[in-house]
């Protein structure tokens, strides 16, 4: 399966799988469409003033964050509920030094309950005065994953072409941004193809001689 959930994201650092897997859990929204906001950095923006203050020593209440962020979109508020019968929320959460801040910066991801697909991700830092936190980029074009990568934000999508199947997408774009001191700015992407090979299948389709 060449789709990978949350965990493969941690061992590969590949892309969740399914643009169409996430068309079916938004209820047919497609990818880019109306409701899902276009990928790329965003201006800066302090969430509203009873948003959790952050302390050094003490981990940031994410849900709490995003829940108060104007900029995070109706379509991943609908998806920002407990999985289940449980308690836990699907959003994953790292901390990293991404914009030179004194406290850690926050990279959190939005993932749907049933695959574990990414539909959105946020980098929130401390703002001028230290108080609180501000979001400083925002993307919501699924399938989508964000880390930390060498004091970096890396962003992961997985490519689609013409008659891909959810699990076996084409390929993955790997996009780089830097802090500017103001925002994040794009400063490389690379895109990887997938080999037509999968579990040992013969990729030119030509059955073997007995």
């Amino acid at each position: 399966m060449r789709g990978l959930n949350r965990a493969d994201f941690s061992k590969a650092g590949t892309a969740v799988a399914g643009a169409v897997a996430v068309g079916l859990a938004l209820g047919g929204c497609a990818a880019g469409g109306e409701g899902v906001r276009t990928e790329g950095p965003a201006t800066p923006a302090k969430v509203s003033s009873d948003a959790p203050k952050a302390t050094k020593s003490s981990k940031v209440n994410a849900v709490a964050l995003l829940k108060r962020d104007e900029k995070v979109s109706d379509v991943v508020r609908r998806k920002l509920k407990p999985c289940g019968s449980g308690h836990e929320y699907p959003v994953d959460v790292s901390y990293g030094n991404l914009t030179g801040s004194s406290s850690p910066d926050v990279v959190v991801n939005v993932l749907t309950c049933d695959d574990a697909i990414g539909i959105g991700t946020y980098v929130y830092r401390r703002d001028g005065d230290g108080e609180r936190y501000e979001a400083a980029f925002v993307n919501e074009q699924p399938p989508v994953y964000a880390q930390i990568s060498k004091g970096d934000l890396e962003v992961i999508r997985q490519v689609y072409g013409p008659g891909d199947e959810v699990d076996f997408p084409s390929g993955e774009d790997v996009i780089i941004y830097h802090w500017n001191g103001k925002r994040f700015d794009e400063s490389e992407r690379t895109h990887n193809d997938y080999s037509n090979t999968v579990d040992g299948a013969d990729p030119s389709g030509a059955a073997e001689e007995g």
